[in-house]
């Protein structure tokens, strides 16, 4: 909860408006491609880590060491795909987070299985940004940014396949990634919990496959 604490609040924005390099907290899912058990096994409830799945491991918690501005939250490997909480602590506007809706970054998929429920607060929002310009959003695509949430994970993403390969691995990741802007410290508390508690719920994940 320390790493929330309210700081990241803006009156909530329409999603084509919203920049990815603004300091806020972004729930973050990798999958391998194929789904490919890649970085280990759950054994008896824990993670079982593979070299490919070590490499995941220490390679995010890098992030900071390369990203200005950033902090991590909670993070774990599962069998085909990584959770973890990237919180960008600072941007030229000092603006930070008060949504709750998942969106579609520059390589990034919408995840909106964690917090269906609270998405209905939304609504009335959405209404009142309706001429909020779409300028932001149209930009993303064409320029994803220095150290924006996309330029982040695409630079993780690279590192572990960089890695992998070199010490003759096999390895791909999926080509998208999820990601959801957390919206206050219940949200950042759900999702905290859903990823500490994530290899002993495998069966009932929705990545879970047997291989």
């Amino acid at each position: 909860m320390d790493k929330f604490q309210n700081k990241y609040r803006i009156p909530s924005a329409r999603l084509q408006s919203w920049d990815y390099r603004w300091a806020g907290a972004y729930f973050i899912t990798i999958c391998t491609q194929n789904r490919v058990h890649y970085f280990g096994e759950i054994v008896n409830q824990k993670m079982q880590l593979s070299h490919i799945g070590i490499i995941a491991d220490i390679l995010w918690y890098q992030i900071p060491h390369h990203a200005q501005n950033t902090e991590l939250g909670a993070f774990v490997v599962m069998p085909n795909h990584i959770h973890g909480v990237l919180i960008i602590t600072k941007n030229e506007n000092d603006n930070a987070v008060e949504t709750g809706h998942a969106v579609e970054t520059g390589h990034a998929l919408s995840l909106q299985s964690i917090e269906q429920s609270d998405n209905q607060s939304d609504n009335q929002s959405n209404n009142q940004s309706e001429s909020i310009p779409e300028t932001i959003g149209k930009q993303r695509f064409q320029n994803i940014g220095k150290n924006s949430v996309s330029s982040i994970i695409g630079s993780y993403k690279s590192a572990v396949s960089k890695h992998a390969h070199h010490l003759g691995f096999e390895f791909q990741w999926q080509t998208r990634f999820h990601d959801h802007i957390i919206r206050d410290d219940k949200s950042f508390q759900k999702i905290t919990d859903y990823i500490t508690n994530n290899p002993a719920n495998w069966q009932e994940d929705k990545f879970f496959n047997a291989e």
